[in-house]
């Protein structure tokens, strides 16, 4: 049975990986902030609730793994994401974006690079479209994600000749609770927001190519682009 770590994974995107792991008959350690009840079933899920930011403690509950286990997936799912004028964030916003999105990935990626080489393993970065283009209103957020898309493809050259695969994933606006510090929210219709599973199906399809080939990028987004303002919302 292969082991995975997971990022994230008590809602949203990481929940749903987190379930399409299990059912590939993956062990998955998932780390999340809180956890409900019955959410996820099987013996071979184990929750870990953990503040990420508190790098020594994420440290601590990673080499409690490595006792027990040998590593083969890394997904660096988990972020923060918070939106309007650059001028109007404060310091800690900041400060949480750089730490969730890029430091941890970049962190928990160098603890795990010697079991992923020893089982040619795969890393998964969920990043974001953000990373590709300019984002007003949302300048922090777009470059923490544009610099985990770097650090991925730069990572990648460096690992390759060892068969450790490393992929990004660039989700557009996914109907979750991520936009929850916005004020702004996904369309109301179906063509204008991805869903949680349909990114894990494409973590999927990353996992199980054939040994050889890497899919080292794939870009998700609804067919329309259409956002809805919160105060433009009367029922939900």
């Amino acid at each position: 049975m292969k082991t995975a770590i997971v990022t994230g994974a008590s809602s949203g995107i990481g929940l749903e990986v987190t379930k399409m792991l299990l059912g590939l008959n993956y062990c998955v350690y998932g780390f999340g902030r809180n956890f409900l009840p019955d959410v996820i079933d099987g013996s071979n899920f184990h929750p870990i609730t953990c503040d990420i930011t508190n790098t020594a403690q994420l440290t601590n509950h990673i080499k409690e793994i490595q006792k027990k286990e040998e590593i083969h997936l890394l997904v660096n799912n988990a972020g923060v994401g918070y939106f309007g004028p650059h001028e109007e964030l404060n310091q800690a916003k900041i400060h949480e974006m750089v730490s969730v999105n890029v430091e941890v990935p970049l962190l928990l990626s160098q603890l795990l690079l010697r079991d992923l080489k020893k089982h040619k393993g795969i890393i998964i970065n969920i990043s974001s479209v953000t990373a590709l283009k300019s984002n007003t209103h949302g300048c922090a957020y777009g470059a923490t994600k544009a610099a985990l898309s770097s650090f991925s493809a730069s990572l990648f050259d460096e690992v390759r000749k060892c068969g450790v695969k490393v992929c990004t994933i660039h989700p557009d606006m996914t109907r979750s609770s991520f936009y929850r510090n916005a004020d702004f929210r996904e369309g109301e219709t179906s063509d204008t927001y991805l869903l949680p599973e349909e990114v894990a199906k494409a973590v999927q399809m990353m996992i199980t190519s054939r040994e050889g080939l890497v899919v080292s990028e794939i870009t998700l987004k609804p067919q329309l682009h259409r956002l809805q303002k919160i105060n433009d919302r009367r029922k939900s």
